[in-house]
This record gives C-alpha cells, structure tokens and sequence, in this order.
C-alpha cells in the first residue's frame, strides 16, 4: 500500500514531475480544502468534503493518533482509502533536514552573549542571535563590507550584537518608528555599559558603533536601494535619506555603476517578513553595493502571489514558469497550510493538541458572532 516511489529535485524533469503529481493528486478532489483556512473548516462544515467513511473513522480515534497524521502514520484499522491517502501524501512531501552550520561554514566562532546584550531576549531569540550575528559578521569580513543594513531590525537585538560585539558600521531600518525608539534607548544603555568598562578596565576609550536607525517602509526594490545608497557611515546619513526619498518619488534613484566610490554592504535580515525576503534577494541581484544577502525569512504565507499573466512582478511569492504553466494558483491559505510543522503537532501531547483545536473553534465561533 505505500508508495515506493522516491521524489526528487536533481533535474527539472524530475521536479517538474513532482509538481506534476502533486497537482494531479490535489485536483479536482482536494483543492477546496487546500484553500480553506482551518477556521473555514468549521464555519464552512468542510468536513462534509471529506469522506464520510474517513470521517466516522477518525472521530472515534485519540487524540495522539490524529496528532501523527502529517507525519504520516497511520493505523491498521483504519479504512484502506484512508490510510493510502496519508501515505501518498506523506510520500510528496518536501524533505525538510536541519543543516548542520559547521559543515555550510567550517570554522565559524559563535560567541555567547552576555547579559546587557541579550536583556529582554528569550532562550529561543537569543541563540537566533548569537548564531546569525557570528554568520553574517563573517560574511561582512569575507565581502570587506563597510556596512551592514538589517532589514526589518525590529527593537535591534541583532544590530546592536553586530555594532557592539562584532564592531560593524549597522544600519537598522525598520517601519515602526516605536521600534526606533526602543532601538535607540537601548543601544543606550549597552554603550554606557561598554563605556563604564573601558574606564574601569584602563585600556583607553575606543570609538563604540551605534546602530543607526531608519524608520521606513521598504516597500520595493527601488526603496530598498536608496536605502543601501546611504549606508555608508557618516553624519550626513539623514540628509542622503531624505534626498534618497526625493528621488524614489520621482523614479530615478539607481544604484551606481562605479563601485570603487560606493560602500561595500551586506544586507541581513532575522524573520524578514512575506515580501521583504523577496525585495532584499532582488536587491542584491539588482544592486552592485550589495555584496551579500543573510536572510531569515518568515511568514511565507504572507508572500503577495504573483498574477500568472504578470511576467514583470517586482515581489512575491517566487513560482517558477514551469509551476505557472501548470494553471496553479496557491493562495495565502494553502501557503499558511504549507508551513505547518508535521514534527510539531507530533510533539504536542493530548492536552496540548486538544488545546489547539480548541483555540481554532472558538475562533470560528467567534468570527461568526461578528
């Protein structure tokens, strides 16, 4: 009953066919579900689409064995259609193995934060930290960039690791300008506490980075360039923005072509959010400043899906031609669906998983009432 074929991406031909199967397996059948937000499942009595023989099946099931479904296990019990489906399933699934970083890049030095750097950061933020910022400050060493430009810096925790700790010229833009503040206030603190350490320790008062923040929406390629356009540190950076922000409203900005006058810069980015991935990737495509990209995206769901009929889209979410020549369309719900973790209900005990579909009811209730 299980399916022994092995998918694989080593060619086109072979992913190609991979999607192709994949179409072929959703459609017609399927594609109701893909599309319908889980809260839909219960507003819209999705269950209604599934087989009614599935469904007395599975209601009768613990909750632990609904919880193993996306891994792909399944019961002798259960109806054979059943358990085929899973495992087809299971079989198209995307293999998605934990890179060791050692082995992507041998010799990197992570250095732990200490106390003043990590405040206000939880276990999960602060190891996120400590290893990205050792990862793009050796690519910023590798490229001899001038500046680094975190893109959707949030409150600054990894820009501030970059300035104090690694002792790189950062930029940390970001479209909350309450997230400058508190950017700012707390670059503060750190450099007071960098500062009383060089009195106290004799060595001499060195000159500190500070992060400097922009508040701004990069909203497209374009804006994103101007923004790299001032990064090269200086005391006239507000000036270059703003002359930066003149020239995007008439068009003309460009990345210039003589790079031995332009500052070497990398862009980084911890959970860039939907579209911001896809805008920094072009950037560095688009953009000779830019020598390097460190991206950790996040909410792909959020990715805006390009118009199969519009070649020339700036942003979005990146489906190859071949996959467009398909007719699919996916939509934010079969993509929010697509980043479900299978290991994680996996690892949810029953309390916990009883939990989370009950939290997904009432939410349905609740989107009825109003």
């Amino acid at each position: 009953m299980t399916d022994e074929r092995r998918y694989s991406c080593e060619t086109a031909a072979d992913t190609l066919a991979w999607i192709n199967d994949i179409i072929h397996f959703l459609t017609p059948y399927y594609s109701s579900l893909i599309n319908a937000h889980v809260v839909n499942f219960f507003k819209d009595r999705q269950w209604e689409n599934v087989n009614a023989e599935w469904i007395d099946c599975l209601r009768r099931e613990p909750v632990q064995n609904l919880l193993l479904i996306p891994s792909g296990l399944v019961q002798d019990h259960w109806p054979a259609s059943l358990q085929e489906f899973i495992l087809k399933l299971r079989s198209m699934v995307f293999s998605q193995k934990q890179a060791d970083i050692n082995t992507a890049l041998p010799g990197l030095q992570t250095t732990s934060l200490n106390s003043v750097l990590a405040q206000g950061m939880n276990v999960k933020k602060r190891h996120e930290v400590e290893a990205l910022s050792a990862v793009v400050s050796a690519v910023a060493e590798s490229v001899r960039a001038n500046a680094i430009v975190d893109v959707g810096a949030g409150q600054g925790y990894l820009a501030q690791v970059l300035a104090f700790q690694y002792q790189h010229p950062v930029i940390a833009i970001d479209a909350c300008s309450h997230h400058g503040m508190v950017t700012d206030a707390r670059a503060e603190r750190i450099k007071k506490h960098y500062t009383s350490k060089m009195v106290k320790s004799g060595s001499g008062m060195q000159n500190l980075n500070v992060p400097k923040t922009i508040t701004c929406r990069v909203l497209s390629i374009e804006s994103l360039k101007t923004l790299v356009e001032t990064s090269v540190p200086g005391d006239d950076l507000e000036q270059s923005m703003l002359k930066g922000e003149n020239q995007e409203d008439k068009g003309k900005q460009h990345c210039p072509s003589d790079t031995n006058n332009r500052s070497p810069t990398v862009l980084a980015g911890l959970h860039a959010c939907g579209d911001l991935s896809v805008i920094m990737l072009k950037a560095f495509l688009d953009c000779r400043d830019v020598k390097a990209v460190v991206s950790i995206g996040c909410c792909y769901n959020l990715l805006s899906e390009e118009s199969l009929k519009d070649d020339e889209s700036q942003c979005g979410f990146p489906m190859s031609r071949a996959v467009r020549s398909t007719g699919l369309s996916l939509g934010k719900s079969a993509r929010d669906l697509a980043c479900q973790s299978a290991e994680r209900w996996r690892s949810l005990d029953m309390h916990a998983g009883i939990h989370n579909f009950e939290l997904h009811a009432f939410r349905a209730v609740f989107q009825m009432k109003l």
